[in-house]
């Protein structure tokens, strides 16, 4: 399975770079997550439930962090083992990106799955895994936007007639960009990569 995609974020490239590197944000953005735990340098053991269509398991695994830039880019590997549910293995690239709003995270995701999950057919898990990416990138945003809330005062010093669609166009960007990983693990991409495996 091979998935790429890119997300515009309201913060700094630093301070999403921050995000997808604590344990805590993965573990509150990533669906299903119950434990993003450091083993390691650049290592994490993950634990979190996972249900495509009639398969429900219990995943476990590791995720690895190499090729290491702060705060641009990543590789994120990630071996992931669901009992007779199956496996998942893989390799996740992700870079941020200053822009003038904030940042674009952008990333391409390289996984193997086996087992029940793989015999579900391509479309189902690729559609799972969209959705969980989607799922991870909303949490996200939202935790971001709770830690680093947009100051008002540039709502106070806008026109009053520009204030409402001023306002409005950041949260639409952040909305209207689809699919991520990690984590990543963080990564955010991790969440995705997490959850493919």
């Amino acid at each position: 399975m091979d998935m790429q995609g890119s997300r515009s974020l309201a913060i700094t490239q630093q301070q999403a770079w921050d995000a997808l590197n604590d344990p805590e944000v993965l573990k509150l953005c990533i669906p299903g997550c119950d434990k993003v735990e450091p083993t390691g340098e650049n290592q994490y053991a993950v634990g979190m439930a996972v249900k495509i269509g009639p398969v429900s398991a219990k995943f476990s695994g590791k995720i690895t962090l190499s090729d290491i830039v702060p705060p641009q880019s990543y590789a994120i590997g990630f071996d992931g083992q669901g009992g007779v549910a199956g496996f998942g293995k893989g390799k996740a690239q992700v870079s941020l990106q200053p822009t003038e709003g904030g940042c674009e995270l952008s990333y391409t995701v390289n996984a193997q799955v086996g087992g029940k999950i793989a015999q579900l057919g391509q479309r189902l898990i690729d559609g799972a895994a969209k959705g969980m990416a989607e799922d991870f990138f909303k949490r996200f945003d939202d935790e971001m936007q709770r830690r680093y809330p947009a100051p008002e005062v540039l709502a106070v010093e806008a026109p009053a007639e520009a204030a409402p669609s001023d306002a409005a166009a950041p949260v639409a960007s952040q909305g209207g960009v689809p699919v991520w990983v990690w984590w990543v693990g963080a990564v955010v991409l991790a969440a995705l990569v997490l959850w493919l495996r």
